[in-house]
């Protein structure tokens, strides 16, 4: 049972990279292009399905939509450290292949009835790098040299769940979504486990669950008008349980917990003949996630977790129906770094700083009930974060991280993506 969930959750989020920390910022080729707005802007299942479940109530008939995207993307990992003959520096270009991003939703609602449902499997997050080892480089010099060596990451989750709205009125629809995740992560080596002297292990992909929920409401008025407010709960999730081999082929086992954030949403849209409008905020709760909460070292010298702070995220975007059978799309999302620049060592196999997205989609209605979407993304990171390098041996009271005097980590990220989706109306 535990191979079956494994492969089904690979289907749907193989090398998943995420853009808002480690969420997407969207979901399917409609909502991307929006930057991600949708909270009061139902213009497509998928975006409703996933930032406000009340909002599925404008949905009439049984309508399904399959997305699939190629994301790519470019991280490079810089470090500087001081020797006898003056600093070190390098940099590492990440190597990973590009990544498929897969969605699938299902919404079914009665004509002139209060009760819409809705069922879903999005790939909502991950983050993965692959920086080779290196000689020029501090931070991937070989771990006997004192480096990391080839840092690899590999996280990536599924979320499925149902649905349901109810219309309180004409103008008001309530709604709530149960959901259930299932979640990979490896690391190479991994720092959650106790280092020995032959450094930090490697681990096996290991797997864990979790569940949750979400809760929404809506609001519409005939002048076209739109108000939208979600919650997310915390997903919380089994032990990751990490199966390590060091580098002199010793093993061990460790535990690491990491929860997925409560997310809260609020949303704001307009629409008439022409054009519809949508503009949401969200914060993101990392700083009270299990996993994300956490920083700095045990006892062992095993990290504890990647100490980052709350985020906030700014969706726009906007659709042109002025041409017929031709809806386009713009969108624009805004993220702030969840990532504190002095705790930047800590996140070096999780370099979730994008800042600026830009979309820019279409669709194309080839009938009543086929329509086909696309979108185009790109991303940067506006900038490094960076930190100082820290040593579990060198942690003391006066320092007590263990930062290595002069030592400088930084990284950034550039990413791409092209995707398809198709809307049918069975």
């Amino acid at each position: 049972m535990k191979n079956r969930l494994t492969i089904i959750s690979l289907l749907f989020i193989t090398n998943l990279i995420a853009q808002s920390g480690h969420l997407m910022q969207g979901v399917g080729a409609v909502n991307m292009s929006m930057g991600g707005a949708s909270t009061a802007q139902p213009i497509d299942i998928n975006g409703s399905l996933k930032w406000n479940p009340a909002a599925i109530s404008v949905f009439e008939g049984r309508t399904i939509s399959l997305n699939m995207g190629l994301f790519m993307a470019n991280p490079e990992l810089s470090s500087t450290v001081p020797t006898p003959n003056g600093p070190m520096s390098g940099t590492s270009t990440d190597i990973k292949s590009n990544s498929i991003m897969p969605s699938l939703g299902f919404v079914y609602g009665k004509k002139d009835s209060k009760h819409t449902f809705g069922a879903f499997a999005f790939g909502v997050s991950g983050f993965g790098v692959d920086f080779p080892e290196s000689t020029t480089n501090p931070i991937n010099m070989p771990q006997s040299m004192g480096g990391f060596g080839n840092l690899t990451s590999n996280y990536m989750m599924l979320q499925t769940g149902l649905s349901y709205a109810y219309k309180l009125s004409k103008s008001v629809s309530i709604g709530l979504s149960p959901n259930f995740n299932i979640a990979t992560l490896e690391l190479k080596p991994n720092p959650t486990a106790s280092p020995t002297m032959a450094g930090y292990p490697s681990t096996n992909n290991a797997m864990a669950t979790g569940f949750g929920g979400q809760i929404g409401i809506y609001y519409q008025n005939e002048e076209g008008f739109k108000l939208g407010a979600s919650y997310k709960t915390e997903q919380q999730f089994s032990n990751f349980e990490f199966e390590n081999t060091y580098l002199d082929n010793s093993s061990s086992e460790n535990s690491f917990k990491m929860n997925f954030p409560a997310v809260y949403s609020l949303g704001v849209g307009y629409s008439n003949s022409k054009v519809d409008l949508a503009f949401d905020f969200r914060q993101v709760e990392y700083s009270k996630t299990e996993g994300f909460e956490e920083f700095g070292w045990t006892a062992a010298g095993a990290v504890q977790g990647f100490g980052w702070k709350n985020m906030q995220v700014l969706s726009l975007g906007a659709q042109y129906k002025g041409i017929k059978k031709l809806p386009l799309r713009v969108g624009y999302t805004y993220n702030t770094n969840p990532i504190k620049p002095e705790l930047a060592f800590f996140s070096t196999s999780a370099t979730a700083v994008i800042q600026n997205a830009y979309q820019f989609g279409f669709g194309y209605e080839f009938s009543k009930k086929l329509t086909l979407n696309a979108v185009y993304h790109n991303a940067t990171s506006d900038g490094s974060t960076a930190g100082p390098i820290y040593n579990p041996m060198l942690a003391g009271q006066n320092n007590t991280l263990g930062a290595v005097p002069n030592s400088k980590v930084s990284y950034n990220m550039n990413t791409s993506m092209f995707m398809l989706g198709i809307s049918y109306n069975l």
